[in-house]
């Protein structure tokens, strides 16, 4: 095979790699996207009413958000259980939160291991999520009004 013809294959295949990858791109999905849920919400298997009820979450939770369909949207939430599960999207909040993983995480006044402490909270608090630091920090508000920064390895949400 002469270099010429080589080359106009490698090309057809690379556009059809390109082709491809288009129609995952271009399909209804969030790229790591999160949202709350506004109320307790049921998680369901399929994207129907009449499918198997999975869990509950309470209002707050965050949830990373997957794929729409109609009035269902696919999602996976902290819990760790089932890999995805559909919600109503008016069940969305349309705010921003985190929940806590670690069994104790501080938040502190500055992006510091050493900064005093703002407040501790628990596992399964949820926060408001403000903004995330380029060196492993979260800047969260807890229900109170409080604010600060917590280690991005002890949240769940971004």
């Amino acid at each position: 095979m002469s270099q010429s013809s080589n080359r106009s294959s490698h090309l057809r295949g690379t556009l059809r790699a390109l082709c491809v990858l288009g129609m995952f791109v271009s399909s209804p999905v969030f790229a790591l996207d999160y949202d709350s849920v506004s109320r307790h919400v049921i998680l369901y298997d399929m994207p129907s009413d009449t499918g198997a009820k999975l869990a509950i979450l309470r209002a707050g939770t965050p949830v990373e958000l997957l794929v729409q369909e109609g009035k269902w949207v696919k999602v996976r939430d902290p819990s760790g259980g089932a890999p995805f599960a559909w919600i109503e999207t008016t069940a969305l909040a349309h705010k921003r939160t985190v929940i806590v993983t670690a069994e104790q995480a501080t938040v502190r006044q500055e992006v510091n291991d050493n900064a005093p402490a703002v407040f501790n909270v628990s596992r399964d608090v949820v926060l408001d999520f403000i903004e995330i630091t380029t060196d492993g920090w979260v800047r969260v508000r807890h229900a109170d009004g409080e604010s600060g920064y917590v280690r991005a390895r002890e949240v769940w949400g971004i």
